[in-house]
């Protein structure tokens, strides 16, 4: 019942500021804040706002939302570790044997990080020691650009 009264309010408080914003002729906004203001009513009248008032008062409707978000939380999860492990158990298995024939990984499939690799074995690759063949390809490029 106050639920009701509240909407109602809240739609006759909306329709007065549409009014107000029509008249001074702003009718794209004034049609906005009518529509909003009517969904209020629009609620009462179809029962969603007795339903959510008990809904409110329900401790098994708040068990319900507190396992919906649990749900939520693990596709959350487990969508973080495969983005960050690299792609799916096939997707690293095929760029795994890729690399052992040779071959660079396809494009479709994501690039190992640096522990992934190590967890696979020694690449074949050659590794720079020297720290002054570090910034060799520093030097090229500042000398390319005149610095």
């Amino acid at each position: 019942m106050i639920a009701e009264t509240v909407c109602s309010a809240v739609s006759a408080a909306g329709l007065g500021i549409a009014a107000v914003t029509a008249y001074r002729k702003r009718f794209l906004a004034a049609a906005r804040i009518a529509a909003y203001a009517l969904l209020p009513v629009g609620l009462v009248m179809t029962g969603v706002v007795g339903w959510l008032a008990s809904t409110a008062f329900s401790p098994t409707a708040w068990a319900g939302f507190g396992v919906l978000g649990a749900a939520w939380l693990l596709f959350a999860t487990t969508r973080a570790v495969e983005r960050r492990g690299g792609g799916t158990r096939k997707e690293r298995r095929a760029a795994k044997a890729a690399r052992r024939r040779g071959e660079a990984p396809p494009a479709s499939e994501p690039a190992l990080d640096a522990g992934d690799r190590r967890a696979i074995g020694p690449t074949t690759a050659p590794r720079r020691t020297d720290a002054a063949d570090d910034f060799s390809d520093i030097e090229a490029i500042l000398k390319k650009h005149g610095i």
